[in-house]
């Protein structure tokens, strides 16, 4: 907890066995008062996110606030994502590709629906954790899925409807080829006679969509050793 010890007013609160309101406000004001600034800041929060065991409500809605706002309005490209962004996000918030919190995987969500661009590789990371979900049983998807069954439900398609972003355009719906890769291999892992009618209905409509992507060339204002924050917490 090193990166604790460097930010004082988080220190005080690292010790306690759950994180109250106060305790957010206290954050607000005085350790982030400005939001997440650099990459200490981001070690600090996902230090506090792991080490107390029980959060408030605030908490939550502090968390994926804040590293919202670091993401996609302070990071660049602002307000949208690149590859970098994502390949970053996906190794803070994953272990062998499995998000395991699920106020983690609400964060990926909303990161989603805040970026004005995502790119198809954060798309589809988040739709893998419902394979990961239906196939293992594991992972921060499975614990919050209502239904426990080798198909897709109602709750399934709502979660990859908002992950996609898209709009049917003539009945079709357009998605990357590495999208609709992650697609078929739910697909694999379910039962058919367990699925939801629209979950053939949702397969049917995909086509293809081409992707142009921008040169990547930019800094995150993280360092490369943030891509290893794992390793530091």
């Amino acid at each position: 907890m090193s990166e604790l010890r460097q930010s004082f007013p988080a220190h005080l609160i690292a010790g306690k066995s759950r994180l109250a309101a106060d305790d957010v406000l206290f954050l607000r004001n005085y350790t982030f008062p400005l939001g997440l600034r650099t990459s200490d800041d981001v070690l600090v929060l996902m230090a506090l996110q792991n080490s107390c065991p029980e959060k408030c409500d605030e908490w939550d809605a502090f968390f994926i606030e804040a590293l919202t706002e670091f993401i996609v309005h302070y990071s660049y490209p602002q307000g949208s994502l690149d590859e970098i962004n994502v390949a970053w996000l996906v190794r803070l918030l994953s272990t062998d590709g499995v998000v395991n919190s699920p106020l983690e995987l609400r964060l990926i969500l909303n990161v989603i629906e805040a970026s004005s661009n995502v790119p198809p590789e954060l798309g589809a990371f988040a739709l893998d954790q419902l394979r990961v979900a239906i196939e293992e049983g594991v992972g921060a998807y499975a614990l919050t899925r209502p239904i426990t069954r080798p198909g897709i439900t109602r709750h399934d398609l709502d979660y990859i409807c908002r992950i996609l972003r898209s709009k049917r355009d003539a009945g079709r719906l357009a998605l990357s080829p590495l999208k609709i890769a992650v697609l078929e291999r739910i697909a694999a892992a379910t039962k058919s006679n367990f699925n939801h009618p629209g979950w053939d209905d949702l397969l049917d409509a995909i086509i293809i969509r081409s992707e142009d992507r921008p040169t990547v060339s930019r800094w995150l204002r993280v360092p490369d050793a943030m891509l290893t924050i794992q390793g530091a917490i």
